[in-house]
Order: C-alpha cells, then sequence, then structure tokens
C-alpha cells in the first residue's frame, strides 16, 4: 500500500471532491444525486437548482415537476426530483436544517445510503471513512486489495484495513480521481502507470496480449 500512497501522492497531490456546492444540505443533495452519473452531469443540473431554490425552506416547497425538468438530464430523475424535497423536509423537520454528523440519521434519509453518507461525513466532519463507489472498486480490484467478487461493503472493509485511518479520506478522493482520470474504465493509461507490478488487470492483459 506504501508504493500506492506515494505514487498517488504524486500524481494527484491536491484530492478534492469534484461536486460544487456551498452548504451542507448541498453536499448531501450533490452526492445523492450523483448516482449512476456524472459529477460534472450533477454540477451542471444544480447549479441551476440551488440557484432557483436558494434554502432548504424553498426546496421543500418545490414543485415537484419543475425539480425533475431541473434535474432531468442525471437520469432517474423522477425519484430523485423527490428525494430532493423529503430531504429537504426532513432535515427541517428533524435537524433545524443541518446535515448532522450522525449516520444513523443519513442512512434514513431517501437515496441515501453508506455510501453516501460516508463521503456527507468524510467532508463535513472530517470522519475517517472511505466510500466505495465504480471508480474505488474498479481500482482496487485492479491494484488487488479486492476481489472481483467482493461487493462494495466488502471492498469498503478491505480498504479501511490497509489504508491508515488518517488517510483514508484523503484516499477516497485520490481513487476516485485515479479511477475517473487514469485508470479508467475504458482504455486505461497502463502503459504509463507506475503500479503495473502490482496490477491483476495490467498482468491480465499485457498475457493476453502477447
Amino acid at each position: 500500500m506504501n508504493n500506492v500512497i506515494a505514487y498517488l501522492d504524486e500524481i494527484i497531490p491536491n484530492p478534492v471532491c469534484e461536486l460544487k456546492f456551498n452548504k451542507d444540505y448541498e453536499l448531501l443533495l450533490a452526492v445523492m444525486l450523483s448516482a449512476q452519473t456524472t459529477d460534472k452531469r450533477v454540477n451542471m443540473v444544480t447549479e441551476i437548482l440551488f440557484q432557483k431554490y436558494p434554502n432548504l425552506e424553498s426546496l421543500s416547497q418545490a414543485d415537484l415537476e419543475d425539480v425533475q425538468c431541473i434535474i432531468k438530464p442525471i437520469g432517474t430523475y423522477h425519484k430523485k426530483a423527490c428525494n430532493i424535497i423529503s430531504i429537504a423536509n426532513s432535515l427541517l423537520k428533524d435537524q433545524n436544517g443541518i446535515v448532522p454528523n450522525n449516520r444513523e440519521y443519513l442512512e434514513t434519509l431517501p437515496g441515501v445510503g453508506r455510501k453516501t453518507t460516508n463521503v456527507v461525513l468524510s467532508i463535513l466532519y472530517n470522519v475517517p471513512c472511505i466510500a466505495v463507489d465504480t471508480h474505488v472498486s474498479r481500482v482496487s480490484k485492479r491494484l488487488g486489495f479486492a476481489k472481483e467478487t467482493d461487493d462494495v461493503f466488502t471492498i469498503e472493509k478491505k480498504l479501511s484495513k490497509k489504508i491508515p485511518k488518517e488517510r483514508l479520506n484523503r484516499m477516497h478522493h485520490q481513487f476516485v480521481l485515479f479511477g475517473r482520470y487514469y485508470c479508467k474504465s475504458q482504455n486505461p493509461s497502463c502503459n504509463t502507470c507506475r503500479l503495473q507490478s502490482q496490477c491483476v488487470y495490467y498482468k491480465k492483459r499485457d498475457r493476453f496480449v502477447k
């Protein structure tokens, strides 16, 4: 793991979440919306959404069809629009409009699972945890930190044991960005990657090419 940490620190020295937000609930909603779509598309729709509905009160009373229209480009917008309004109402009713440092509560919100909660808690409250999305899963399996058959929770547990606790949040963003821009699903940058020696994917591909 040390060589992976050193390499990622070199190529991704300033890892940050690429979702744009200015308020705690904006992060929560953006991460919820990011399921099965790209951060770039989420940023496009949330810019419009948060400008038109600038606070939780307005979001909680938003017209459902209008919200659906705004977020339509990200897909599964019918359900996600309902989630937005429901989450806004719940935060106002239960938490005085604040996203709490409370995993159990956050995971009761519609559309908010463990992955979303991990991202939110790590960014807002610096809780040491790693969220396993498609990028983190792919990188973990290719580098041999997880098996191909492992589910996201199993991958999370394995990474949490291998990565120093104080590095978990940083490594989460680095794994995401590494998977997004280097270790891509299609056409990964294997030829310039210095992790070839431990990459299961590269070794299989290299044997196939030969």
